[in-house]
């Protein structure tokens, strides 16, 4: 079956140890899908639950396909902690959503 690795950023619970004004999380998780909109669909899902402790999913997602099958779901292999002062819409434009991105699927 098809394999995905998807990217979501959320924001964090202010820490006592903070100097910025915003923690942020980004977060790469495996996904084993039929295909890349249920991979999202999945990660999605994870994601807030994952927020659910009081932390937010900023709603945004990436995914890639594969080239090699995972066994598992759901399985984290990236994860990066960034203080900033940006809010989040500035934030995910600012390090996710350039405007000079090549997104789409391959033709």
């Amino acid at each position: 079956m098809p394999s995905f690795s998807v990217r979501c950023v959320f924001r964090w619970k202010p820490r006592a140890d903070q100097r910025r004004k915003h923690l942020y999380e980004e977060r790469i998780t495996l996904w084993v899908a039929n295909d890349i909109d249920e991979a999202i669909a999945l990660a999605e899902k994870e994601a807030r639950e994952y927020a659910a402790d009081g932390d937010d999913y900023l709603g945004f997602c990436q995914a890639y396909a594969l080239v090699e099958s995972v066994e598992k779901s759901g399985v984290e292999v990236f994860s990066l902690l960034r203080q900033s002062d940006l809010e989040p819409k500035e934030y995910v434009d600012a390090f996710f959503a350039t405007g000079e991105e090549h997104e789409g699927h391959a033709v």
